[in-house]
């Protein structure tokens, strides 16, 4: 009886073993029908990658030396003065034409250059015209600054010598005609002399002109050594 019990019970959890086999091989079957043998979606989703940034090409240069003896065309950007600028007072210019160098432009309208007043003298009384001097020696483009060299530029005041001669006349004419009313000719020369004299007194007295640039001036100067520069290539 118990052989028979035995028998019974191993014959049941052997079928039911088979029974949970077949159960999960259908199911798989019937997953893979359903979707065709191909992997799910999720499964499929391809992995996120991260985003690479694209970099900006690198921008290329060139070295152009422009040679000594080169005109730079500038329109001052600040003021001198005769009578106002002490030496080593700021000035500075912006280029008005472009350079070229084998006929490509190298240095565009617009550079800008900066540098120093050298000397200034103002009008004197007695003698000696108004002068101011300045001199370039940093030019700026395309966001970087070189060293040049460059020549000086100077500007004197005109003469006054015609004005001064005709206000002594005046003086002396004048003189003479007072001195002939009051006695004769006696009285003309010494009025003359007197009235001269007088002139040259309000010469003496009176400053000559004084020699002024504001911004807007053109001015010229030229390279008085080579200068080397880099120029973007396209």
């Amino acid at each position: 009886m118990s052989k028979l019990l035995c028998v019974i019970l191993g014959g049941a959890i052997f079928a039911s073993a088979c029974g949970t086999t077949a159960a999960d091989s259908a199911g798989a079957a019937t997953d893979a029908a359903i979707t065709g043998g191909k992997p799910t979606a999720a499964a499929s989703r391809p992995k996120p990658v991260s985003d690479v940034a694209t970099k900006a090409p690198a921008l290329s240069y060139r070295e152009v030396t422009i040679p000594s003896g080169t005109t730079l065309s500038l329109s001052l950007t600040s003021a001198v003065a005769s009578d106002t600028s002490k030496v080593e007072d700021a000035v500075s210019a912006e280029l008005t034409h472009a350079v070229a160098v084998d006929g490509r432009n190298v240095l565009p309208a617009g550079s800008t250059v900066s540098g120093q007043v050298t000397s200034a003298e103002g009008s004197g009384r007695v003698k000696g015209r108004a002068q101011v001097a300045f001199q370039f020696n940093t030019l700026t483009t395309g966001g970087e600054t070189y060293d040049m060299q460059t020549a000086a530029l100077s500007r004197v005041a005109s003469a006054t010598k015609s004005e001064d001669a005709t206000k002594i006349g005046i003086g002396a004419g004048a003189g003479a005609v007072i001195g002939g009313l009051l006695g004769g000719k006696s009285g003309a020369a010494k009025g003359a002399a007197v009235g001269g004299g007088a002139g040259t007194g309000v010469v003496l007295a009176t400053k000559g002109e004084e020699m002024r640039l504001t911004p807007g001036a053109d001015v010229t100067t030229t390279l008085t050594a080579p200068l080397t520069v880099r120029v973007r290539i396209s």
